[in-house]
């Protein structure tokens, strides 16, 4: 599918989240940190969370929801899918990032974050009825991730070099 004439390019940094329509292109760069990209077919519409943490134990408030956090950033999409009319299991869900980011005698105090990173994005996406189509996640390095939600690609180059 050819871009439109006029694309939106937004790019997501540590804790932002976007959801747009189908003239939009999103992008970001991962280490430990999860890029969720969830697309509907249908109607091309779709967003991009860009978590740092598996959760913040506080709620979100209704305006304020912390998309730093896993848990946070899934209140947003659900709040826009919603919005949207639409349901969870309508989207194609892809997920990404998770890289260890230190050796492992530099990791201590940071442990274990990249695995729960992945491992909470998957229990919330499963919790909130999406299903998880593809991922690139775990390992070492980091992604550059590009979505284009007019066709629903998603691009996702992978580099471990230091």
């Amino acid at each position: 599918m050819n871009p439109p004439d006029s694309v939106l390019d937004i790019f997501l940094k540590p804790g932002e989240f976007y959801f747009g329509e189908h003239d939009t292109r999103m992008r970001t760069l991962l280490g430990s940190c999860i890029a969720i990209t969830v697309w509907h077919p249908q109607f091309r519409i779709g967003g991009m969370c860009h978590y740092l943490l598996p959760e913040n134990k506080q709620a979100a408030t209704r305006d304020k929801p912390d998309g730093r956090y896993a848990n946070h950033a899934l209140q947003l999409f659900m709040h826009e899918i919603r919005s949207a009319g639409t349901h969870p299991c309508e989207y194609v869900v892809k997920m990404f990032g998770g890289g260890s980011q230190f050796s492992v005698d530099e990791r201590l105090p940071y442990q274990n974050v990249p695995e729960k990173n992945i491992d909470i994005g998957k229990d919330l996406l499963a919790q909130h009825g999406f299903n998880l189509s593809s991922q690139h996640t775990g390992g070492s390095g980091h992604r550059k991730v590009v979505f284009d939600v007019w066709s629903g690609n998603v691009w996702m180059q992978h580099s471990t070099d230091t």
